[in-house]
């Protein structure tokens, strides 16, 4: 009798560490889901963007006065006007942010970004067009209007 009650014990105590177990598992797996969908914060995209819209260039009209990204665009747009320096606005424009979209969104083995996508568009057609890495399921995408129906949209994908 004492046998078949320490029998019926020791089942007993091994289902119990098996649905705790199970329960360690299930919590283990969602919070490292959780962790990989919420990497980038709700504005970080968006900060991104208005950060680099007032990034002040090596592209300046007169000594001292260097144009920020916003003001490139324009003249990029409007007037393809030369820098003081001799390079193109547009060129000196595309070199800056895709230096600074390298720099601020590292992609590789040992970060969590998998790739970005950045678009100036002016009535639909694009302006500038930079892409690096892959594209997730998992993104965060931004946009900043401007005026005369230009558009800068950035999509980060993790």
């Amino acid at each position: 009798m004492k046998n078949k009650r320490a029998q019926e014990e020791m089942i007993g105590f091994a289902l119990i560490i098996i649905i705790v177990a199970v329960i360690l598992l299930i919590f283990l797996a969602i919070s490292l889901n959780k962790s990989k969908e919420e990497f980038l914060g709700p504005n970080e995209v968006d900060s991104f963007i208005q950060a680099t819209l007032s990034y002040t260039t090596s592209c300046a009209e007169d000594p001292g006065d260097y144009y920020s990204i916003q003001k490139l665009i324009t003249e990029c747009v409007n007037y393809e006007s030369i820098c003081l320096d001799g390079r193109e606005t547009c060129d000196v424009l595309n070199s800056t942010l895709k230096g600074m979209l390298d720099e601020s969104w590292k992609i590789n083995e040992n970060t969590h970004i998998k790739g970005y996508e950045f678009f100036i568009t002016i009535d639909d057609k694009y302006l500038i067009s930079l892409e690096k890495g892959n594209q997730t399921l998992n993104n965060k995408v931004s946009s900043q209007p401007f005026p005369h129906s230009i558009d800068v949209f950035l999509t980060v994908y993790y």
